[in-house]
């Protein structure tokens, strides 16, 4: 995809969704770290379902901490891989109690520090929270890499660096938004909706089928 095109592709989304903004409920950072952490490996739709019942009762690290682990377990089981999860949520509000002052920190490497966040999650936080151009590389941003030509790369961390150096910077803060709504609605995995794709045009991708209708 050439700079142009790119221009025109982020132009594009914009205009469809001027302020995009994730699929997660939260109210408050802490909140936000925790959803994303529960949200490896499982939807957006079943964390808030989860979170809809957890926040109103623990929505700070010492409150997490006070359910402890078979209590918090009751809260999250519908969520794949909640035993780990549970376990790694419970290690990072303690160091979020011990070295941070139950405040989530604001640097990519006490971020990174925490048990159950990675570079992805961490990225997230960075981005949703802090409002820094961030690109958390998910399997839709990795595949829409790739697809469109827009950031090829072997690797989501190879992406992620190409995203940030491809992308316009007046776009760069909420790319990591539009790029997951359009892979999650549009420019689907296994079939992706190209006659009714927005940014089509300015796509390398050329599908092998017409229109399915």
């Amino acid at each position: 995809m050439k700079p142009d095109a790119i221009e025109s592709f982020f132009a594009t989304l914009k205009a469809a969704n001027p302020m995009p903004v994730t699929e997660l409920a939260y109210s408050s950072v802490f909140e936000l770290l925790t959803a994303v952490l529960l949200s490896a490996q499982a939807t957006d739709v079943g964390v808030n379902k989860a979170t809809r019942k957890l926040f109103p009762v623990a929505n700070t690290p010492q409150k997490i901490l006070a359910l402890g682990l078979s209590g918090l377990e009751g809260y999250i089981k519908t969520i794949g891989l909640y035993h780990s999860k549970a376990k790694h949520l419970l290690q990072t509000c303690q160091i979020l109690v011990e070295q941070h002052g139950g405040v989530v920190p604001r640097t990519r490497e006490a971020l990174e520090a925490l048990p159950g966040v990675g570079r992805k999650t961490a990225n997230v936080v960075l981005n949703v929270a802090f409002g820094e151009p961030t690109m958390a590389v998910d399997t839709h941003l990795f595949r829409l890499g790739n697809r469109t030509g827009l950031a090829p790369g072997k690797t989501p961390y190879a992406v992620e660096l190409k995203l940030l150096k491809r992308i316009p910077p007046h776009y760069l803060v909420d790319a990591h938004h539009w790029l997951i709504l359009h892979g999650r609605y549009v420019c689907q995995a296994r079939t992706p909706a190209c006659w009714q794709c927005g940014v089509s045009a300015f796509c390398d991708f050329k599908p092998k089928t017409p229109h399915p209708g």
